[in-house]
């Protein structure tokens, strides 16, 4: 049965606002105050860093902020022109289905990137989104009262050469793709937006309605 959702289309903001809000939103979706939610926003240049690294971290590489965060994995990158996803996600309705939720997200991306004559894939082993060999979309989840959080990065137009700073998801920096890079031109941003979003409503049987932060966090409406 198809339910009713959230969209939270943020535009281009700063990744510690949306992380914070990330956390906030877990708490009402746990205690059922808002219904699932899907976030969608670009960030300005900026590292993240998951449960798999060990030991202290920089607080900046060559300028760029950095973050030690929740999700599992290591180093990944986030910056203008690549789609970030953040599924806020009750697990409990969904079996408590974690491998199935990382499916849904992959399968989500797969469709909306077919749109766009780019056929993708999954890789054994190794979760995201491929081409051969190339990825062009990571995803790294976090589960709080089985309730997900942090989610999926699409490089759409990103700049990869961020990624040579660091190693990401445990890959040479060579491994990761764009979707300009694919097709060879730049791409409509808001189209593969709104593709996503369809796709994640097929891939969750859910329909997302548009909605503000701030109305969101104020109203707690489910």
């Amino acid at each position: 049965m198809t339910t009713q959702g959230h969209l939270l289309d943020l535009g281009l903001r700063n990744y510690e606002d949306v992380w914070s809000l990330q956390r906030k939103l877990v708490q009402l979706r746990a205690g059922k105050a808002v219904p699932d939610t899907l976030i969608l926003v670009e960030h300005p240049h900026v590292f993240t860093v998951g449960k798999a690294v060990e030991g202290e971290v920089p607080s900046q590489l060559e300028g760029v902020p950095v973050f030690r965060i929740e999700r599992g994995g290591q180093w990944t990158y986030h910056g203008p022109g690549q789609l970030v996803g953040y599924p806020i996600l009750d697990l409990n309705a969904r079996q408590r289905d974690i491998h199935g939720f990382l499916r849904g997200i992959e399968e989500a991306l797969i469709q909306a990137l077919k749109k766009f004559n780019i056929d993708a894939e999954r890789q054994e082993r190794q979760t995201g989104v491929w081409i051969r060999g190339k990825k062009v979309a990571s995803i790294g989840a976090a589960i709080r009262n089985w309730v997900s959080f942090h989610g999926f990065a699409l490089n759409v137009n990103t700049d990869l050469t961020y990624f040579g700073i660091i190693v990401p998801c445990g890959m040479p920096s060579s491994t990761m793709t764009s979707m300009q890079v694919l097709i060879g031109s730049p791409v409509d941003f808001e189209e593969v937006k709104n593709e996503v979003r369809r796709q994640f409503e097929k891939a969750f049987d859910v329909k997302l309605v548009i909605r503000s932060a701030e109305a969101v966090q104020s109203t707690a409406i489910v």
